[in-house]
């Protein structure tokens, strides 16, 4: 597996963890961090034997959005990423792995751009968010012009974007940014039960949901509604979906195929 200077990659099937690893600048964001992220996301893609991607922060932030000193002194996103560089959130948002960010810290601009791609956003308590682009004279990036209405409506997406400001962790459930809330102490064990399900769901069917929330967004409802029967009724040939019915009218837990 590569070597990272900005992340740290680790697989343990079917589950892949990628922890963003400044905390000597707070895990900001840098363009050797943003490329990492695009490299790394695009070797877990290629990984057919992991179903759930963990996106996280090093030490007690997540991600609060560009390294502000870098910018000013003209360093690292101070000289521009390429266009390329910004197609790490389309890859983020196209995974055929389910993604989950654990938000255990701050989230902000960009970085709250990526939790806002992934599938499942999941925070601490004391996690603090906010948009932050006008602040800093910018539009927004890595998606989040995109994402943020479609997950908390559009005129409050809107709000949020043009009237910058911190908001807690609780607001954010409110507001439906994120699926749970925990307290701290409990954050990392509650996070793992999460992971847990989801790897333990039928493996077929977990990547085939996710490829129908993806194509939805893609096609009209009449193409869609094609492509979903194929796939449910293709389903129903797999050993996998007997097994799920069978256990649900026996009253036990399914025991489901490992890939």
């Amino acid at each position: 597996m590569a070597e990272y200077s900005t992340l740290i990659l680790s697989v343990e099937a079917p589950v892949a963890r990628l922890t963003l690893n400044r905390p000597d600048r707070l895990n900001t964001m840098s363009r050797t961090m943003v490329r990492e992220v695009k490299a790394a996301l695009q070797t877990v893609a290629e990984r057919s034997d992991v179903r759930v991607l963990v996106l996280t922060g090093a030490g007690s932030m997540f991600c609060p959005g560009a390294d502000m000193k870098a910018v000013a002194a003209g360093d690292e996103l101070g000289d521009r990423l390429e266009p390329d560089d910004f197609l790490v959130t389309t890859l983020l948002h196209h995974m055929p792995q389910v993604t989950v960010a654990a938000i255990n810290g701050a989230c902000a601009g960009a970085g709250l751009g990526w939790a806002a791609a992934c599938d499942l956003r999941l925070a601490t308590r004391r996690a603090k968010f906010n948009t932050a682009f006008l602040d800093v004279a910018v539009a927004g990036d890595m998606g989040l012009p995109w994402s943020l209405p479609r997950l908390i409506g559009a005129g409050r997406a809107r709000e949020l974007c043009m009237m910058p400001g911190k908001f807690d962790a609780d607001e954010a459930l409110r507001l439906g940014l994120v699926a749970r809330v925990f307290d701290d102490a409990v954050f990392a064990e509650e996070v793992e039960a999460v992971i847990a399900r989801l790897a333990a769901a039928a493996p077929f069917a977990l990547t085939t949901m996710k490829s129908n929330f993806v194509e939805a967004e893609r096609r009209d409802f009449d193409s869609f509604i094609l492509l979903e029967s194929e796939r449910h009724l293709h389903l129903f040939t797999l050993p996998d979906t007997q097994e799920g019915f069978a256990a649900r009218v026996e009253g036990r837990a399914a025991q489901f195929s490992a890939t």
